[in-house]
């Protein structure tokens, strides 16, 4: 690379001409300068030059502002680093230009030629070292992508030969060809069984994490219904006791709203107490224009107080629940939080556990912009 294409690329906007060939005299040997008379031609010269370094604009031109020009720019070319030159104290201007052209800084015109160069070396190393977090954070989620997808893949593989191991010990016990004084197989059986659950999250985990949004009418009596349906198969014997209130339509992602009430109802079925006479369920779900507000209460082990904080990390498992994957919630979690959920839990040890949920309704959010549209 020659000396010319190491040097910073500058663009000047004023439509002061003085000040532009000023600039251009007193800076053309330490940057490559660029300058324009116009908004306007600033843009076709940022669209010719892709790698603009630093933008200097004036404040106060002809049927724009640099504050404007700055707003226009920001999502097409939001590299370059902005700063703002001035000859008023408009307190106003600069409270504009940091908000919405997101300057990095402004400077009072007459301009002194050591405060401007500090400011553009101050802004091309900004410049740098935003293009290497950029960089970084693309090499980041290229890998966390593959080890994703990876790990999906060796789950999956995974299901099989523990299905295999399942039927043979199915069979094994179908044909009596196995003598089991000790148990064994049940013990064997346990373990893979353990494991399938375990791949299983983490494969429910990956597609909650890579699925797109699913936003749609959500109907919270069919989402119940067939999650009861499926998590009773763990325990017959528990009494599911279920109220909806849904008057007005409700719109999310029906896809994760069914990944978090199946791995809470799941929970209170699996964390049940073994030698409970009447072990019970209650699901109480309440819509309106801006909301659902959802209430899971169990009569279970509950949860020790000084966990309850960490019962969402991943992998964490309470001295209660030490038989879990510990990894139920920590999906429960990200799933409300790319829905823009919130979530709380209140348990006393050996009585129950209460969860409450609240997920926006983006039927109102729909509602405005068609009427915005309209």
């Amino acid at each position: 690379m020659s000396f010319e294409e190491k040097k910073i690329k500058v663009l000047y906007i004023d439509d002061e001409i003085n000040n532009l060939l000023a600039f251009q005299a007193m800076f053309r040997r330490k940057y490559k300068i660029f300058i324009a008379s116009s908004a306007a031609e600033g843009i076709n010269i940022l669209k010719d030059e892709n790698d603009i370094n630093v933008i200097i604009c004036d404040q106060r031109m002809p049927g724009t502002t640099g504050v404007e020009f700055f707003q226009v720019i920001l999502k097409s070319f939001p590299s370059p680093v902005r700063i703002l030159l001035t000859g008023y104290t408009d307190v106003q201007a600069i409270i504009d230009a940091v908000n919405k052209g997101e300057i990095f800084r402004y400077i009072k015109k007459p301009w002194d030629e050591h405060e401007l160069q500090n400011a553009i070396q101050n802004a091309y190393e900004i410049y740098i070292t935003r293009r290497q977090l950029r960089k970084k954070v693309t090499e980041l989620e290229r890998t966390n992508n593959e080890l994703n997808h990876f790990v999906y893949s060796t789950s999956h593989d995974l299901r099989s030969p523990l299905a295999s191991m399942m039927g043979i010990l199915n069979l094994a016990r179908m044909e009596n060809s196995v003598t089991d004084p000790n148990n064994y197989l049940n013990m064997i059986e346990t373990c893979v069984s353990k494991m399938d659950t375990f791949i299983q999250k983490i494969m429910e985990f990956y597609k909650s994490i890579r699925v797109d949004d699913e936003i749609a009418e959500v109907d919270f009596k069919e989402i119940l219904s067939e999650s009861i349906q499926v998590c009773k198969m763990q325990n017959p014997l528990v009494t599911f006791n279920v109220l909806v209130e849904q008057q007005v339509k409700f719109i999310n992602d029906s896809f994760r709203i069914s990944v978090i009430i199946d791995n809470l109802i799941s929970n209170a079925v699996k964390y049940q107490k073994p030698s409970a006479d009447l072990p019970e369920i209650k699901v109480f779900v309440k819509t309106d224009a801006y909301k659902a507000l959802i209430e899971l209460e169990d009569n279970g082990i509950g949860i020790v107080e000084e966990h309850l904080n960490n019962i969402f990390k991943m992998f964490f498992r309470s001295a209660t629940h030490a038989y879990g994957a510990g990894i139920g919630l920590y999906i429960v979690k990200e799933a409300l939080s790319r829905i823009g959920g919130d979530i709380s839990v209140s348990s006393t040890y050996n009585v129950g556990t209460i969860f409450r949920i609240i997920i926006p309704n983006l039927a109102r959010v729909e509602g405005e912009l068609k009427a915005i549209g309209n």
